[in-house]
């Protein structure tokens, strides 16, 4: 009787562990499905820039340094440079060059720029909506591997924290929206 009681209390901690470390897979899994989502909106914003700065340069010949960095940025992001440090740059580079086309009224009345810029305003409401659930997502995982009972499977299994996305401090900052029109 006594072999069956230790066989049954080991059935149930073998048991209760796999659902545990099964319960951090999934939510490990739906926090790296949520960054894919993100990358993959990032990828669209990168595939559009090339078609605003193209459609951009006709109009704004002194702007050429912002276009210059936009491309900078792009190619950066390409290289694996610190990936959040240089999207938090080309978006705040992207939204200069948007402020600074009010300038242009012609570009703001070509079709094929208004639709770009359509494209891009979806694209970046779609950024933000996909780093809220990433961030989510990374919350209730590293929700999970610091509370108990899940801590103690954690480590062993090396399940690691997912560090949010937040804004760097130049995006904190208010922008000097005068000094964008200054030619």
């Amino acid at each position: 009787m006594a072999l069956i009681a230790v066989l049954a209390v080991a059935f149930v901690l073998i048991v209760s562990a796999a659902i545990l470390y099964n319960g951090l897979v999934v939510k490990r899994n739906a926090a790296d499905n949520a960054f894919a989502s993100v990358d993959a909106q990032l990828k669209r914003r990168f595939d559009l820039i090339p078609n605003l700065v193209e459609s951009v340069k006709a109009y704004m010949g002194h702007e050429a340094s912002t276009l210059t960095e936009i491309a900078r940025l792009r190619a950066n992001a390409v290289g694996g440079a610190q990936k959040a440090d240089v999207e938090a740059k080309l978006g705040g580079a992207l939204r200069g060059i948007m402020v600074a086309v009010e300038n242009y009224p012609q570009l703001k009345a070509s079709d094929n720029f208004m639709q770009l810029q359509r494209s891009l305003n979806e694209v970046e409401e779609q950024l933000v909506a996909s780093r809220r659930a990433f961030n989510a997502s990374a919350t209730e995982y590293n929700n999970a591997i610091g509370t108990f009972p899940y801590v103690l499977f954690a480590g062993a299994f090396g399940f690691i924290r997912r560090e949010l996305i937040e804004a760097s401090a130049e995006e904190r900052s208010n922008p000097n929206v005068g000094k964008l029109f200054k030619s």
